[in-house]
């Protein structure tokens, strides 16, 4: 099996960046497509069901996104341990216990979630699970590795078989059930890659340095960071309907513009997180300057953003799903204003776990995500409380990164392999 302490095969440069950013984009583009399809073909009252089930699955498998974090760190920066992990295996047995988790306790929330479809809803999002952890394990292996090619054919094998399952849905006219299926089509899609790609093959095999327990202490604070995050991220649909008695029609709506308003930004940062752990360990004699020229790019592009999502964005949303999707264009820009919120602290987080500061990193989105949760309960409309949750709960939550990077920074020369345990 391959070791992880021969080191990372590529270094984060531009070319790596380009051919993710080319990956994270034609995922992006299958993700719209998806979402264009649903909302043509449902009605807004069933799109927002979807979308419930859509962020259900975004909130579970974000924090399965913990594995890719603590293994692209393990196998960039190997440690001295002479113990030995296998990320691949671990993360086979964490999505079989994580399913069998959701499976026994759905009785207690599947009514409160789900609406519509219940049984093959859960049955859907435990499956999904389960193979999404190995999925996320394989993007971090390949991360480390510095194999960027195989890390964004991945990606897009992923958001490739989603889009094929929706068309025949919407073809077929299998409503609802079929989108559900599209969502988590791609789930196994590292199956197909493990047949045709032999350095996707040498990812599931390799070895890190520390024993098992010591993985998993590492990868439990990334998860439940990434869990936390999740919810801002692509599990705020449940969020919204966990703080709501009935979302109905304008609840699709508002679902449907907070997740075109964050897309251009959270995909990319979502997809490349491998990308930018790797390079903020490469960097982490500088981390904070680090930050400076990505936050600057988030900040120049939601500026622009802003100022589109305003102008265009009502007759965009109207034109593209259809007359019964109507939103303001003052919201649809403080919605984006929101997503470059929860894009910085997507940028501070990743410096933050890059320099093992884990419990910082899962404090940061967990008070962003409590913060976030809060405000929701406040007795203003749907579209001002989302508005107002998305753009303060994620302000706090960058304040704690930043203070502990800041600490970290003023200690003398730590061993960044470490966990802050």
């Amino acid at each position: 099996m391959t070791d992880a302490s021969a080191g990372p095969a590529g270094a984060v440069n531009r070319a790596s960046v380009v051919r993710v950013a080319v990956a994270t984009a034609m995922s992006a583009l299958c993700g719209y497509a998806v979402l264009y399809l649903a909302a043509r073909d449902l009605e807004p009252a069933g799109f927002s069901v979807f979308g419930v089930f859509w962020g259900a699955f975004g909130l579970v498998s974000g924090a399965a996104f913990g594995l890719l974090q603590e293994t692209t760190r393990e196998v960039r920066h190997p440690g001295t341990d002479p113990a030995q992990t296998h990320p691949a295996r671990v993360a086979a047995g964490v999505g079989v216990v994580a399913a069998a988790v959701l499976a026994a306790t759905s009785p207690l929330w599947s009514a409160h979630v789900f609406v519509d479809l219940r049984a093959l809803s859960v049955a859907l999002l435990c499956g999904g699970l389960a193979g999404f952890c190995i999925h996320t394990t394989l993007l971090g292996a390949l991360a480390g590795m510095g194999r960027w090619s195989e890390y964004g054919a991945l990606m897009v094998t992923d958001a490739a078989l989603r889009v094929v399952v929706a068309v025949a849905a919407f073809a077929a006219g299998w409503g609802l059930g079929g989108y559900l299926w599209a969502s988590v089509a791609g789930a196994f899609s590292w199956l197909l890659m493990l047949l045709v790609s032999p350095a996707t093959r040498a990812a599931a095999q390799i070895r890190t340095s520390g024993g098992t327990a010591t993985f998993l202490r590492g990868a439990g604070h990334s998860i439940a960071a990434a869990g936390a995050s999740a919810v801002l991220v692509m599990g705020f649909p449940v969020l919204l309907q966990a703080t709501s008695r009935d979302l109905g029609a304008t609840g699709g709506v508002v679902i449907l513009a907070v997740t075109l308003t964050r897309a251009p930004l959270l995909v990319p940062l979502t997809a490349m997180q491998g990308n930018l752990i790797a390079h903020f360990v490469d960097q982490r004699a500088h981390r904070l300057k680090a930050l400076l020229g990505p936050a600057a790019l988030v900040g120049a592009l939601g500026a622009v953003g802003v100022v589109l999502a305003g102008v265009f964005g009502p007759w965009l949303l109207r034109e593209a799903f259809g007359a019964q999707y109507r939103a303001d264009g003052i919201l649809l820009a403080w919605l984006t204003v929101a997503a470059v919120a929860i894009a910085l602290l997507t940028l501070t987080g990743a410096a933050t776990v890059a320099a093992a500061l884990h419990r910082a990193y899962a404090a940061g989105w967990v008070i962003a995500t409590v913060a976030a949760t809060l405000l929701l309960l406040l007795p203003l409309d749907l579209e001002v409380r989302t508005v107002v949750a998305l753009l303060c709960g994620p302000l706090i939550g960058i304040g704690v990164h930043l203070s502990a990077l800041a600490g970290r920074r003023r200690d003398a020369a730590p061993t960044y392999a470490a966990i802050d345990d």
